[in-house]
């Protein structure tokens, strides 16, 4: 079952390095085709003013994916290694990947941002749960 734990926080690893090669795919573009002078005091903020919301909302996300998943990647790492990746677990897992692709499609395309609050926070649950679920296997 361990293996079955690991499968879900690759599969999030490599959905997080799709959405790194979106955000290039849109934001090069659009730099290049804005002709965006970059000087080295150019900050992010700069950057963004210059750039349509639907070319930022995929950068946004990426690092939206930098951020609580590593808490994900540590419990997914604990119940592996503490040998509670029982089957309930591993599903947990596979449902908060679920929604953090979902998260970041609504993000990336249209940024309904009460649709997609209301994912985050179904998200953040699965991983309280999941959380509480591992925790107590270890205590």
């Amino acid at each position: 079952m361990t293996n079955a734990m690991l499968q879900p926080a690759i599969a999030l690893v490599l959905w997080s390095l799709v959405m790194w090669a979106w955000l290039y795919a849109t934001r090069i573009p659009a730099v290049l085709g804005q002709k965006i002078a970059m000087p080295p005091t150019m900050t992010k903020d700069d950057l963004n003013r210059q750039l349509a919301p639907q070319i930022r909302w995929k950068a946004d996300n990426y690092n939206h994916l930098m951020e609580q998943p590593t808490l994900f990647y540590a419990v997914v790492l604990i119940a592996a290694v503490a040998g509670a990746a029982d089957q309930l677990n591993v599903m947990l897992a596979w449902a908060y990947v679920g929604l953090r692709v979902v998260h970041s499609l609504i993000q990336a395309l249209v940024n309904v941002i009460t649709a997609r609050f209301l994912v985050f926070m179904v998200a953040s649950l699965v991983l309280v749960v999941l959380s509480v679920r591992v925790a107590l296997a270890l205590f």
